[in-house]
């Protein structure tokens, strides 16, 4: 692992013990996640794949600390977060995970250096640091020369690389990221894919990545599958 000085965090363990996630709606109740178990050691890069609809996005809500199990535990570096406060959650979304979405959610009016600092801002980063690492961010996705392009002026694959350093602009130790590649063509599959999994290799986070792509998660060294809210036996590593 290198940090070249630049990232400091080092990735989370995670352990999910019967984990369980139903929703009320007008038609019943509908259970998205099945008594799961699994672990993870910091440092690991992971691909869930499976069908729309099997569970993968409100597991990542919740090792991501947005959403709330309705079973089981979900304890990142030994923090409970199914008994933790909002206040808690609140803190551990800001300092500890970087979300990267399908549909980048950059804000169309900000340049793409504002976009990556506005994390930043909100923890109460000066100026002048936010500033410097916002810019560092951009050269390691390879768009140093573009931070003064709004999102409208990048292609898709530079929206989501912006997005990866919007990610990464808090130093968190862990990487959720929801059907980044969804919407890109093949070879920028391949840019992001590999770039998710150099930030455990290179930099020692833990990264969680969704996809229905089996060519998308094939970059990754570990694979799990989904369906129907319980993982499938079969696993690659």
């Amino acid at each position: 692992m290198t940090t070249d000085g630049f990232f400091h965090t080092p990735g989370v363990s995670i352990s999910v013990t019967g984990l369980q996630k139903s929703y009320r709606t007008v038609a019943g109740d509908v259970q998205a996640l099945r008594a799961l178990d699994w672990s993870l050691t910091p440092g690991e890069a992971v691909a869930i794949i499976g069908p729309s609809g099997c569970g993968k996005t409100t597991l990542l809500n919740l090792l991501g600390g947005v959403d709330v199990a309705s079973g089981g535990s979900v304890v990142v570096d030994g923090q409970d977060l199914t008994k933790a406060t909002e206040r808690a959650l609140e803190n551990y979304r800001l300092s500890k995970v970087g979300f990267v979405f399908q549909f980048f959610n950059l804000i169309p009016i900000l340049s793409a250096l504002e976009n990556i600092q506005l994390p930043m801002m909100v923890a109460g980063k000066p100026e002048s640091e936010r500033a410097e690492r916002a810019q560092r961010l951009l050269e390691m996705v390879n768009l140093g020369a573009k931070g003064h392009q709004r999102p409208e002026q990048l292609s898709g694959g530079e929206q989501q690389r912006v997005s990866i350093a919007v990610a990464l602009a808090n130093d968190p130790a862990l990487i959720v990221a929801d059907e980044p590649t969804g919407n890109l063509d093949s070879k920028t599959t391949e840019v992001i894919a590999r770039l998710l999994v150099s930030l455990a290799t290179d930099h020692g986070k833990t990264i969680i990545m969704s996809s229905h792509d089996p060519k998308a998660v094939g970059y990754f060294p570990a694979v799990r599958a989904m369906r129907d809210g319980a993982f499938e036996a079969m696993e690659k590593t």
